[in-house]
């Protein structure tokens, strides 16, 4: 297993190892010993599975109160995941790095506690995968507008299907204006 640094404080791009012959392939997703070495020692509550058509965007989500960390992978199909940094008080605050997820590439990414997390969907149909160190409180979601201009993130698609909800979320400035995150 690799690890890659991201230009976001802690957040890491994993790459598992994989094993294939003739009648397929292995690939270990989660060992608690070796993320811990990678500097995960976070303890997971809850599992996830989301499935989505090709240009539905989710996203960008966060929890307020209770930060979620979030290891998450594509087990199905392909996927452009963002993360972008909420903290008023980083020094990387509004800055985001995006990575192509695929069942095919086996990427994960590793988001601690803090940070809102989106993606869009590539392929025709996608399973996204991820495990939580905090229970989802629907009380306690926030958001954060996809196409804020001032996030600058390149989605590869600029119409995307989005959720009632994912359509009103703040911009950036909005949600600092609110008490940050």
């Amino acid at each position: 297993m690799k690890a890659q640094a991201t230009a976001l404080p802690g957040v890491l791009i994993i790459t598992p190892k994989k094993f294939g012959d003739e009648r397929g392939f292995f690939v270990e997703t989660f060992q608690a010993e070796r993320y811990r070495a990678l500097g995960i020692a976070h303890e997971f509550v809850q599992d996830n599975h989301s499935r989505s058509a090709r240009g539905v965007l989710r996203g960008l989500h966060f929890q307020r109160n209770h930060p979620q960390g979030k290891l998450v992978r594509v087990s199905r199909g392909s996927v452009f995941d963002v993360v972008v940094d909420i903290n008023p008080v980083s020094p990387t605050y509004g800055q985001h790095v995006s990575a192509v997820l695929s069942d095919d590439n086996g990427l994960q990414l590793w988001i601690p506690p803090g940070y809102a997390h989106g993606f869009c969907v590539l392929s025709d149909l996608a399973d996204f995968e991820y495990k939580c160190t905090e229970y989802y409180r629907p009380d306690d979601e926030g958001g954060l507008l996809w196409n804020d201009p001032a996030l600058a993130i390149e989605w590869p698609i600029s119409d995307p299907v989005l959720s009632a909800k994912d359509q009103r979320n703040p911009t950036l400035a909005e949600l600092l204006a609110e008490g940050g995150e």
